[in-house]
């Protein structure tokens, strides 16, 4: 049998895949780029939606906007913001709702926008972590499950990461909302 094939072709077909991998990861490389434009951009529309409210409801309060960890952010800092964070953060998860459906209206994208007013998510992480480790503490010290109060999606991810970080015991979320609740056990 003779090769029918020329060399050429051969080469051909070659670099055909080379490009393709080539193009594969510049577009990979422009669609991480434009991803991050995207959350910026989203972090703006939310800011604007957080500065029209604190106009109508006479708040006084500066806004920073960021991406942080792949997510869109908007810090609002400044005096007398207490009953905008509301009881256990309750009014601050609804504001973030209703900007995270600003952004959507805007932009027809579902956002993961994080909204802080006050640095209450700063002060609550910290307190959940004490959570999350005196949870700990009893798992390893009793060997029995605990189940912790409660907690918005925010605090529960609070939650997971720092007995995540921690050999010997896992955690998991059981329940429905609102009533749902993180459980730590010893690992198997």
């Amino acid at each position: 049998m003779t090769d029918t094939s020329t060399p050429d072709s051969s080469v051909s077909a070659s670099a055909e895949v080379a490009d393709t991998s080539v193009d594969a990861e510049e577009t990979k490389q422009s669609e991480n780029v434009t991803s991050d434009s995207d959350l910026f951009r989203q972090s703006e529309i939310a800011a604007d939606y957080v500065e029209g409210l604190l106009d109508i409801l006479d708040y006084d309060g500066d806004i920073d906007e960021l991406v942080s960890a792949g997510r869109p952010m908007v810090e609002v800092v400044g005096g007398r913001l207490q009953p905008l964070v509301g009881q256990r953060g309750a009014t601050l998860e609804a504001l973030q709702e209703l900007t995270r459906l600003a952004i959507f209206r805007a932009t027809g994208s579902p956002s993961r926008l994080l909204l802080d007013i006050g640095g209450y998510r700063a002060t609550r992480r910290k307190e959940l972590a004490a959570v999350a480790r005196n949870a700990v503490e009893k798992v390893k010290e009793h060997g029995d499950a605990v189940r912790l109060e409660p907690m918005s999606a925010f605090e529960r991810k609070c939650v997971h990461d720092v007995v995540n970080a921690i050999s010997g015991v896992e955690s998991e979320s059981e329940g429905v909302e609102p009533n749902r609740r993180i459980v730590v056990r010893p690992a198997d």
